[in-house]
């Protein structure tokens, strides 16, 4: 069975509902999948000041070498001035010894986002992201567009064909919306599909 990673941060919660609906398009295709946040590094000060959230149902992942053990890996981040948040740039950057083994070669990876704005950086963010897992020698999978549902102008939507997103607005008050949660669930299944078609 196809083993899929999603791994994300979540400040206020978007991102990690995006991450239960790509880990719900994952298993749809038939695939083993783990939830992992990335530990938190904001001072415990200004996670209350900033009322960041704090409870969710996922455990922190257990370090970088966790990762070699799938199969896909894909990485949600909110954006931070255009670029993934430094929680997760932080995590990553201590994969350097998974890069050297090339313990990563070959899998499977894809990113999601959450920004404030339309125009707050999404597609920067993802391949801020895309940028390390091609490092890590992964093969990137986006959202293509037999997702219709991120085409058309009718309504403020998320969608890339880099990955699925969503947008908070800038006092986080704005949810995702159905058709990005199916962007992400769509994004899920066509990662694990393409994962058990290499494996």
């Amino acid at each position: 069975m196809t083993k899929v990673l999603v791994l994300y941060y979540s400040s206020y919660g978007h991102i990690e509902q995006m991450a239960d609906a790509v880990a719900e398009g994952a298993r749809s295709a038939g695939a083993e999948v783990d939830i992992r946040r990335v530990p938190e590094t904001a001072p415990a000060a200004v996670v209350a000041a900033a009322g960041f959230k704090t409870d969710t149902a996922h455990p922190a992942i257990e370090g970088v070498e966790a990762l070699a053990g799938y199969d896909a890996i894909i990485v949600g981040s909110p954006t931070r001035f255009g670029r993934m948040s430094s929680q997760m740039a932080s995590f990553l950057d201590q994969a350097g010894g998974l890069w050297f083994r090339g313990a990563l070669n070959g899998k499977v990876g894809g990113a999601f986002t959450s920004t404030a704005s339309q125009h707050g950086g999404q597609e920067t963010t993802l391949f801020s992201i895309i940028t390390n897992l091609l490092h890590f020698g992964m093969t990137i999978v986006g959202l293509d567009y037999g997702f219709a549902g991120q085409m058309g102008v009718k309504e403020v939507v998320g969608g890339s064909p880099y990955g699925a997103t969503t947008m908070a607005d800038g006092d986080g008050s704005r949810q995702p919306s159905a058709a990005e949660l199916d962007g992400a669930r769509y994004q899920g299944r066509r990662i694990a599909e393409v994962a058990a078609k290499l494996a």
